[in-house]
């Protein structure tokens, strides 16, 4: 996990956006989370956070599962994801991704 790479993968609204839902530290399927960018693009974010260390992905048949790595960035970067948690709340980043509703 190296700071730049993880910088670089907090760059982008979709991506903060992510960690915001993903920082309740449950594992979600890739079907449940919900961005205004087509399936394709929200895999590349996804596979953005993985490769920069920031979440875990997890396979099972043909669904995949994806959890934050909170414990881990934490250890690494003290501060880092609370900080940037409290920011994006505050400038209504990220707020276009969430999770979809059970009905």
């Amino acid at each position: 996990m190296r700071l730049t790479e993880v910088m670089s993968a907090l760059s982008d609204p979709i991506r903060i956006g992510l960690v915001r839902v993903l920082a309740d530290g449950r594992e979600r399927g890739w079907s449940e989370l919900r961005a205004p960018v087509a399936k394709s693009t929200l895999s590349h974010h996804l596979k953005t956070l993985r490769a920069a260390g920031l979440t875990w992905t997890r396979e099972e048949g043909t669904r995949c599962f994806v959890r934050l790595r909170r414990d881990e960035v934490d250890a690494r970067f003290p501060g880092l994801l609370d900080a940037v948690l409290a920011a994006a709340a505050v400038e209504d980043v990220g707020d276009h991704v969430g999770v979809a509703t059970a009905l």
